[in-house]
This record gives C-alpha cells, sequence and structure tokens, in this order.
C-alpha cells in the first residue's frame, strides 16, 4: 500500500536517517524514503522547496496567457488559480497532518492515494500521473535551459552557428551533476538560491517591458482577442491551462516529507513564504508583459524582449542566466520523485546510504534517466505544447482535484455544509477544465505540427 511511517512514542530510534522524525524504524523505510525523502528540514525549508517547484521560468509564459484571455478574464483566471492552489495544498498538508497525529505518516502522493482511497489509486493512477509530470517537467527544463544557453551566446555572438540541440546537450551535462544530489533535503541551499535567483529575473523582465513601454517608440499593441469565436474560446481554456500549470506543484507530498518532527503548522508557514514571492512573481511579470506586448506577446516574454536595441545586451545576458541557473533547481527538485523511486527499487535499505552497493545502482540510474530526458529534450523542443497537454491531464487532476478527494473521504464533512460542497465545485470546476483544456492543448498540438521536425534549432 505504499510506504506508512507509524507514530508511536516507540518511534524515538526511527532513525537518524530521518533526523530524529517520530517515523517508523529505519530498517521498515523502504530506501526511497529512507535516502531521498529524510526528514530533517524546518518550514523554511519546505518553503524553499514549494517556491522552487512552483515559482520557475514558466511564469514567463503568463503574458501570453493573459493575451489568450484578456484583462478581465486573465486576471480572473489568475487570482481564482492562486485562491484555488493555496486551498488545496493546505487542506494536502492538513490531510497528511492529520493521518501522522493518527499514526501512520504519509510520505509520498501515491501513498495517500493508496492508504486513502484503495491500491489501486496509487498503483494505476495517482503514481502514473506523477511520474509522468516529473519526466515532463525535467524534459521541459532541460529545453529551457537549453534555450536560455542559447539566447545568451547569440546575444555574445549573434553570427555564431551552434544549434539549440548541441545546447540543450551542454545543460543536460548540468544535470547529470545536479542530479547525483543525494537528497532532496540536501537541495535546501540550492533551493534558497533559487527563490532569490526567481525574484531576480521577474523584476529583470518586469523592468525590461516597462522601459520598453515608455520609451520613445514602444512596441504596438493591442488587447483584442485574436481569431474566431469558436478559436477565442478554445484559446482562453488553453490559457487557463497555461496558468494552471504555472501554479502547479504535482509533488507536494514528497515536500512535506522531508519535514522533521512535529508537523503541525509548518507546511502552511512554507506555503504563505512561497504564496509570497507568487504573488510578487506571477503579478509583476504578467501584467507588465501584457501591458507592453498585448495579443502579440510570445509563449516566453523573454522572446519579445529580445532584438530590441533600447535593451543592452548585458542586461538579456544577466536575465537569462538567472533563469537558466533557476530551471538547473527547478529540474534538480521534479527528479527527486523519480530518484526516490529508483533508490526505492534498486538500492538496499540496510545497508549505508553511500556503500558501494547503492552507490553503483544509484550512479546509473540517476544518470540514465537524465540522458534519456536530454534526449528527449534534444529531439523534441517544441516539447512546450505536449507539457500543456501533460498540464490538463496531469498537474490539474493532482493538484486541483485529488486533495479535495482526499480532505472529503479522510475529514468527511457534512454534505450539508460549506465546505464539502466548495470541494465538490472545485473538483467538478478542475475536470470540466481539464476535459476542454486536454482538446485545446491537443488542438494547438495538432495546429503546430506542420512545424515539428527532430531536432529542431527553433
Amino acid at each position: 500500500m505504499g510506504t506508512l511511517a507509524p507514530v508511536s512514542g516507540g518511534a524515538a530510534a526511527a532513525g537518524k536517517e530521518n533526523g530524529g522524525a517520530h517515523v517508523q524504524s529505519a530498517p521498515e523505510l523502504d530506501a526511497g524514503a529512507l535516502f531521498v525523502l529524510k526528514s530533517r528540514g524546518s518550514w523554511l525549508h519546505c518553503g524553499y522547496h514549494l517556491t522552487t517547484s512552483i515559482v520557475a521560468p514558466a511564469l514567463l509564459s503568463l503574458p501570453f496567457a493573459l493575451s489568450m484571455l484578456g484583462w478581465v478574464g486573465g486576471i480572473i483566471s489568475l487570482l481564482f488559480c492562486g485562491v484555488v492552489t493555496f486551498y488545496s495544498y493546505n487542506l494536502l498538508s492538513m490531510v497528511l497532518e492529520h493521518h501522522a497525529m493518527q499514526g501512520s505518516r504519509l510520505l509520498r502522493f501515491r501513498d495517500m492515494a493508496s492508504f486513502i482511497l484503495g491500491p489501486k489509486w496509487g498503483s494505476y493512477f495517482v503514481g502514473p500521473i506523477q511520474f509522468g509530470v516529473c519526466c515532463g517537467a525535467v524534459v521541459s527544463g532541460i529545453v529551457i535551459g537549453g534555450q536560455n544557453l542559447k539566447f545568451i551566446y547569440l546575444l555574445s555572438n549573434p553570427d555564431g552557428t551552434m544549434k539549440l540541440y548541441q545546447f540543450i546537450v551542454i545543460f543536460g551535462v548540468l544535470i547529470l551533476i545536479l542530479a547525483q544530489v543525494p537528497s532532496f533535503h540536501s537541495l535546501r541551499h540550492i533551493n534558497l538560491l533559487s527563490l532569490a535567483l526567481s525574484l531576480a529575473y521577474s523584476a529583470c523582465v518586469t523592468a525590461a517591458s516597462l522601459k520598453l513601454d515608455y520609451s520613445k517608440n514602444p512596441p504596438s499593441r493591442n488587447y483584442s482577442l485574436k481569431g474566431s469565436e469558436v478559436n477565442q474560446l478554445l484559446n482562453a481554456f488553453n490559457g487557463i491551462s497555461i496558468i494552471a500549470t504555472t501554479y502547479a506543484c504535482g509533488i507536494l507530498p514528497e515536500i512535506q516529507a522531508t519535514l522533521a518532527a512535529p508537523l503541525k503548522g509548518k507546511m502552511f508557514k512554507g506555503l504563505c513564504l512561497c504564496y509570497t514571492v507568487i504573488v510578487v512573481t506571477f503579478f509583476s511579470v504578467a501584467i507588465s508583459g501584457y501591458w507592453t506586448f498585448g495579443n502579440e506577446a510570445k509563449g516566453t516574454i523573454l522572446a519579445n524582449l529580445m532584438g530590441h536595441t533600447i535593451l543592452p545586451s548585458w542586461f538579456l545576458i544577466i536575465t537569462n542566466t538567472f533563469c537558466l541557473l533557476q530551471v538547473s533547481a527547478v529540474t534538480g527538485v521534479y527528479l527527486q520523485p523519480t530518484n526516490e523511486a529508483f533508490e526505492k527499487k534498486f538500492a538496499d535499505p540496510n545497508k549505508k546510504q553511500f556503500s558501494i552497493r547503492n552507490i553503483v545502482p544509484r550512479l546509473i540510474s540517476r544518470s540514465l534517466s537524465v540522458v534519456i530526458a536530454t534526449i528527449l529534450a534534444a529531439m523534441l523542443p517544441f516539447f512546450g505544447d505536449l507539457m500543456a497537454l501533460i498540464g490538463a491531464f496531469g498537474f490539474i487532476p493532482l493538484d486541483f482535484i485529488m486533495p479535495m478527494l482526499f480532505y472529503n473521504a479522510t475529514f468527511k464533512p457534512s454534505k450539508r455544509g460549506f465546505v464539502f460542497w466548495i470541494n465538490t465545485l472545485i473538483v467538478t470546476i478542475s475536470s470540466v477544465l481539464a476535459i476542454i483544456g486536454g482538446i485545446a492543448s491537443i488542438r494547438q498540438i495538432v495546429s503546430d505540427a506542420k512545424y515539428y521536425r527532430l531536432f529542431a534549432n527553433i
């Protein structure tokens, strides 16, 4: 049924491997939980992990999402997704805290699904979806990192002839090194730097957009929605999917698993830190970018900023460097659930973490997963279109639907009560958005298919 960590008075020896947390003794934990999901962190560390998992360079696509929704629809969608995800993540945290207090600390998303809803939910629904989402996020991160490297290269050498896939391979080597970080908790200092970098490049992008807007020759812009009414409707759902995916996490239970006991209230503090950064970054980039470029906003606002002589090359290089460094941290975070799965499968919990018996399979499995992701990224640099589909059928179920089901199944709120019907309403709306957003994403893929080619230099 998954890894359960029973809480008991005799669990003081719960394993110094897990930082003194009140979990079951070390031999009872599988290697994935014991070595990757070490429960040693504070609420600040949790906040760093959460912020890195959510506040990523994907936020630079928010002006593009607003271009498909307009001012009113875009701002409402930003607010709605922000409120719903904060509420959803808080419910998920409350469920995890409740079960820990009742005697079973659930360390992974699939553990929650198996324990609360039944084994098939974990094995055949939540587990595969989360694995696909994390793999997709890693491939997307490597694509974005390669694109940032290429931007820096062209700014420094406009006549350069290197291709995108070459930069993707270079960035893949960096991720190959980062993948060897032994545990989620070990990323805490990297993720603090990631938090600072997200604030830095968001400030740079916002300042650049406003500078262009107030220049003598500002970009021409139009805030009207493009296309026929049918296209506008499908584009609107695609825009909502982009915003929902930007707010998505998909690995909150694994992040909460890094907290040292007692858990009470720590995740809420981490969420408050994370959403403070979200408000500052998401809204500043979305509003300033759409304000300046209107419906001409591109898939990433960096593409709009490139080529404007008003912006000095050094400024654009710095901005891209901030994005490059931060997306490496984001990719490292989304490697953790797959690292944990490999560790559980191939490592021996009865041996030391850094014994030869465990180092060799760890090095091979983690390196092989990054090599495969890098090859896919190089072959499919248009993976962003596919990620929108993954967001609709992956992130929305994990972050907008499952937490409500877990809460209702665990606490059984009255069917006449406000909480039950709010949760049910969110599940219903999110399910509709997932289906229509998925259809809109497939439509976008079909529309763009004529431009697809392997190892494209885009």
